[in-house]
């Protein structure tokens, strides 16, 4: 049994118990390689664990930069590569795209970007200076941030991609309440990408946006999969059941992480740190066994009973 205290520090000794700390950890992940699931626009491979950079890029203002580097370095080194973005603060975003610019780093990355004001020009704006501060003529993938100004948007979007500025589009939401505007786009649109939250504690997604995006064609990525640090709240102080280790879990991080990537609808996750020792955690939860659907329901009547 494991207490959510400990559970961190247990799965790094768990580690070095089989000789695998630090360097040799990565070297260990990084020749296995981080499994990885296909857009289905273009057949293009992502891993199937990410980052969501909030956090960290914010707190470049009061940390520096070594915390971003030192989080994005691990997971490269761990195999993976989506790190997705929300344009916020001018200074913060151009120490990132000096980051991110760095040899080791700038082609390892799948870099998105968020548009999230309301007017055209506005957004052609915010997408222009984003280019300039992130030192990127084309980014990867940019979306409509929770569906601001939808319509309004969405022909830059288009442009965009035609142009060749960005290689991918698409829209996130981040609550129930858009799920019905959501789908009503889906209905006449196709983009490459959605972004939706989605994790055990928060499964409504399950019902019909993940099997319509399947169905249309349309790659995943999952926000809140810690519902921005209330799932950890919720489970304080509870043990994790001994039966999570039939499918290598070893902290409640990766079992919500395990549950999300157990489903094939699912691109990629996102992960919310400015850890790299949570970094890692996260990323190795992509390696080895996912629960099966009789361990799936498991699951689900064991967080719903807390």
């Amino acid at each position: 049994m494991r207490n959510t205290n400990t559970s961190r520090r247990e799965f790094m000794a768990m580690l070095s118990a089989v000789g695998v700390t630090g360097v040799g950890a990565t070297r260990a992940f990084a020749q296995e390689g981080m499994p990885m699931r296909v857009i289905p626009s273009t057949g293009e491979r992502l891993p199937v664990v990410g980052l969501g950079s909030s956090k960290v890029v914010q707190e470049v203002a009061t940390e520096g930069s070594e915390p971003l580097a030192g989080v994005l370095r691990t997971l490269v080194e761990h195999g993976g590569s989506v790190v997705d973005t929300w344009p916020r603060n001018p200074d913060n975003d151009a120490a990132f795209g000096r980051v991110i610019s760095e040899p080791d780093l700038r082609e390892n990355l799948f870099v998105t970007t968020k548009i999230d004001q309301v007017g055209r020009e506005l957004g052609i704006a915010q997408f222009r200076q984003t280019q300039q501060l992130y030192q990127r003529e084309t980014l990867d993938l940019t979306q409509i941030f929770s569906l601001t100004d939808l319509d309004v948007h969405w022909p830059s979007l288009r442009a965009w991609k035609e142009e060749g500025a960005t290689r991918y589009i698409g829209v996130t939401v981040s609550q129930f309440g858009l799920y019905e505007q959501l789908e009503e786009f889906l209905g006449r649109e196709t983009p490459d990408f959605i972004q939706v939250n989605y994790s055990i504690t928060e499964r409504l997604a399950e019902e019909r946006l993940l099997p319509m995006a399947r169905d249309r064609g349309i790659a995943v990525i999952i926000n809140r999969p810690f519902m921005n640090g209330a799932y950890f709240r919720r489970l304080e102080g509870e043990a994790l059941p001994e039966w999570t280790a039939a499918f290598d879990c070893h902290s409640w991080a990766q079992f919500s992480l395990k549950y999300i990537l157990a489903n094939p609808m699912i691109t990629c996750v996102l992960t919310e740190t400015s850890n790299p020792v949570h970094m890692a955690e996260n990323a190795s939860t992509a390696f080895g066994p996912v629960p099966d659907a009789q361990a799936r329901e498991r699951m689900r009547q064991f967080i719903d009973s807390i």
